[in-house]
């Protein structure tokens, strides 16, 4: 058989493996039950990849994430691999067909999320496949103190059954001990082998600022280190506010959020990672599967709502081995803040009831009806007919998708029917005197037989694609195809998909997680406040607080973190005692703000604002109604 160092270099172009890869798949290979334990960035996918290429058969690869699958599946089918995704929106026939493709189509990667596993058609056809080995990526949902817990995944085990001679692989980048013990127990693993790599990164300094001015801090950071940056915001509005802010001091920015078309995302995206943009302000939405190695500095606008997501987006950062940092911006603000949006929007069980009950009626789905059915989803038209606060109903629709009764994809689209309602003769006539219209109305004619004859469903990344135009190019032909009594234009557009995962019964299917959701709500409040305890502790190096977090123990202080950093400087110094006159001297003339006096006296910002504060405590200078400082009159 063909070495694994071998199919690395063929398909990846590696020609070495990352710390405790190949001990992995050889562990796999081996037919060991084995867990992987390996920070973002550590390589996750080639543990399970490599052997299964290596071994006849196919590979079950359990993920709770759909654009993980489909990127994965992308990149597979990219070097020539055959892989599938089962996602949700899938017909039975569609399903039937693809299921027998990989019983009879040489396909090496089946990707599944923990609910399709639950269908008996999916079942059926997966005990008639030649599994060679099952992977389970993120395998920390199975664990009920795991984050993002999704109980869908304790079905998992049901593999066992199917196909009893594969062998099973967890992967995680984020477990806790506990957590590592619950996935273990789940999956049924006898004498695992289980590797742990340390999350330890000697080349990332992970930063925590108090900073009243955020947008200055961001620019000094920003124009100090001109590389590759990511910052993250917490809302969609605030992608767009940052990136035109920085744009505007001359530093090229783009942004990305959940609400962007398909090609938006894509051009922004290729702008970022071909360097084109330095900086890309994005929500949460961005970042699964981006593996850019020469980003600088990842930062935080708002705080992180648990560790565990901060140190899979810090960790971003310096993928290629050099200097890089993690920088989190906090103010008095922030604190409140965090407990707002995270603790007091916490969906009760109650609440969830309702929100349930409203979304069959929202679709009119009869009892006892609705499983694996899909609708597009106006989040906004559903909160306005309720009178839903869109926060809390927002995180009730996420416990939701996390408790397996629905499923949301979050989205964008738009949902086209059209109809051509002149004549053939007409509309060539019109495409003479419109001849930009006309490989748009070629392309449709082309690829929907019945155009003429009622309202079609058109796809339109397909038609983009087949004319090569953009989508919103496309968008605005028919507009103006409509406008010219050309055709009739249905154009939808929606934020969000919802898949009914289980047939409705209201309050029966709530009663039976109401427990679990209990639970994941007391979660939550204990990360929360773990994010809380790290901002605020700056007696602790920083990467010790988050590696003993995760377990480590008998960690050194990184050296490079601002807690570290902090440590080293002397409480009080000549250079700070220079200071100390040369502010003096300063607002003898004039009032100055603290960024006018960095400026102004080319200081260090942090030296500048422990000498403020020793003047203050001094009463040698005061804070103006307008946060300028003054001398005080005893002077």
């Amino acid at each position: 058989m063909e070495h694994p160092i071998n199919i690395l270099e063929r398909y990846w172009k590696f020609t070495a493996f990352r710390f405790n890869q190949e001990a992995i798949i050889n562990a796999v290979i081996d037919g060991e039950d084995t867990f992987a334990l390996l920070p973002t960035g550590g390589g996750k996918s080639l543990c399970f990849q490599i052997p299964a290429l290596y071994k006849d058969g196919l590979c079950v690869v359990i993920s709770p994430l759909v654009s993980l699958m489909k990127d994965q599946v992308l990149n597979l089918t990219s070097k020539g691999i055959k892989a599938m995704a089962i996602t949700s929106g899938i017909s039975y026939n569609q399903l039937d067909t693809m299921l027998d493709n990989c019983i009879y189509g040489n396909y090496k990667f089946l990707y599944l999320s923990p609910e399709r596993l639950q269908q008996e058609l999916v079942q059926n056809r997966i005990r008639q496949m030649n599994v060679n080995l099952i992977a389970v990526d993120e395998a920390h949902c199975i664990s009920q103190w795991g984050n993002d817990f999704r109980p869908a995944y304790k079905n998992i085990t049901i593999l066992r059954q199917l196909q009893p001679g594969a062998n099973v692989i967890a992967l995680t980048a984020s477990a806790k001990p506990n957590v590592v013990e619950d996935i273990v127990k789940e999956l049924d693993f006898i004498q695992p082998k289980i590797f742990r790599q340390s999350f330890a990164r000697p080349n990332l300094g992970y930063m925590v600022y108090h900073e009243d001015d955020k947008y200055y801090r961001i620019e000094t950071i920003l124009k100090k280190y001109t590389a590759s940056s990511i910052i993250y915001v917490r809302n969609r509005k605030l992608t767009m506010e940052l990136s035109s802010y920085l744009n505007s001091k001359h530093i090229t920015a783009t942004y990305y959020h959940g609400g962007l078309s398909n090609d938006e995302k894509e051009n922004h995206m290729r702008d970022w990672s071909q360097n084109q943009k330095q900086v890309m302000v994005a929500t949460n939405a961005f970042g699964m599967g981006i593996d850019k190695p020469d980003v600088k500095t990842v930062i935080h606008f708002n705080l992180p709502e648990s560790i565990e997501s901060y140190f899979q987006e810090a960790g971003r950062a310096g993928r290629n081995g050099e200097k890089a940092f993690a920088v989190i911006l906090k103010n008095d603000s922030d604190i409140l803040l965090v407990k707002k949006q995270f603790l007091s929007i916490l969906p009760t069980v109650g609440f969830i009831k309702t929100v349930y009950r409203k979304l069959f009626s929202f679709f009119q789905i009869s009892y006892g009806e609705g499983a694996y059915t899909t609708f597009d989803f106006k989040f906004k038209a559903f909160c306005k007919a309720y009178n839903f606060n869109s926060t809390i109903c927002y995180n009730a629709l996420l416990l939701l998708d996390r408790n397996s009764i629905i499923s949301l994809s979050k989205q964008f689209k738009n949902k086209v029917t059209t109809q051509f309602i002149i004549p053939g003769s007409a509309l060539f006539n019109y495409l003479e005197t419109h001849e930009n219209h006309s490989i748009i109305v070629k392309s449709m004619l082309r690829m929907y037989g019945g155009i003429f004859d009622h309202m079609t469903k058109i796809d339109l990344n397909k038609i983009s694609k087949k004319a090569s135009i953009s989508e919103s190019r496309l968008i605005d032909t028919l507009k103006a195809l409509e406008k010219d009594d050309i055709i009739t234009l249905n154009l939808a557009e929606t934020d969000a998909q919802i898949t009914f995962i289980e047939p409705r019964e209201d309050d029966k299917t709530i009663n039976r997680i109401a427990s679990t959701i209990e639970q994941q709500n007391t979660l939550k409040q204990d990360q929360v406040h773990a994010v809380l305890s790290y901002i605020e502790d700056d007696s602790v190096c920083n990467s010790i607080q988050l590696l003993s977090y995760f377990g480590e123990k008998d960690i050194e202080p990184c050296g490079i973190c601002s807690v570290c950093l902090g440590a080293k400087k002397p409480k009080t110094s000549k250079a700070t005692k220079g200071l100390k006159h040369r502010i003096i001297e300063l607002l003898e003339h004039e009032d100055k703000s603290s960024r006018d006096m960095v400026n102004t006296l080319n200081c260090n910002e942090v030296e500048l604002k422990t000498t403020l504060k020793l003047l203050l405590e001094h009463n040698i200078v005061t804070v103006t109604s307008t946060n300028t400082y003054k001398l005080t009159k005893t002077l």
